[in-house]
């Protein structure tokens, strides 16, 4: 059984940078601790994550704790935003209506699933039966969730996207879903944009 721990990241400051730089809030830098709290008695075989800052911010205490280093993978990113206004209540269901969709310049829930879901088989393939931190994004982990319970949708998305940082556990053999657990997360007033 191959178990991968994903900690979407913690609450980002969206005022300086682009979508692969934004860098924690302060709120962000503390929630971490927490998230690397509730992970302190897993033993990690390896780490793999989003090369966004934010995503490898928030799972650096997890590591610095083990002495653990993390591969990053671009396969892992969050979804390809235009930004401005397209993150809108009528956008998100617009995408999740239509898993084809997406604005000019932007990048579909389709198109985002099957990359993350490619990075994920390679990784399940290489550390079959091992003990796996995956940073990772909302929308990002939120098309993973789907690929394994196509029932996951548009209102499952509103309820966990301001989950920062979110922890969640998926079992697998092989691809094959085996069990999928909420660990923890912390509720984080949206302020900026949403990826």
């Amino acid at each position: 059984m191959t178990q991968i721990y994903f900690v979407r990241h913690a609450q980002p400051d969206y005022r300086q940078g682009v979508n692969s730089t934004f860098a924690l809030s302060d709120e962000g830098m503390i929630d971490r601790l927490k998230a690397a709290e509730v992970l302190e008695g897993i033993s990690f075989d390896c780490a793999v994550s989003s090369p966004y800052r934010r995503s490898l911010e928030t799972i650096e205490p997890i590591l610095k704790s083990r002495k653990l280093s993390v591969v990053t993978d671009e396969r892992l990113r969050e979804r390809d935003n235009p930004g401005g206004s397209s993150n809108s209540h009528e956008m998100f269901r617009k995408r999740w209506s239509d898993f084809d969709f997406h604005e000019e310049g932007g990048e579909s829930l389709h198109s985002t699933q099957q990359r993350n879901i490619a990075a994920l088989n390679d990784i399940a393939e290489k550390y079959k039966d091992k003990t796996i931190l995956v940073g990772t994004h909302g929308t990002a982990l939120s098309t993973i969730i789907n690929y394994f319970d196509p029932a996951f949708g548009y209102e499952q998305f509103m309820r966990i996207i301001d989950y920062m940082p979110y922890v969640l556990r998926i079992d697998l053999d092989g691809m094959k879903l085996k069990g999928m657990e909420e660990l923890f997360y912390i509720k984080k007033e949206f302020h900026g944009v949403k990826n």
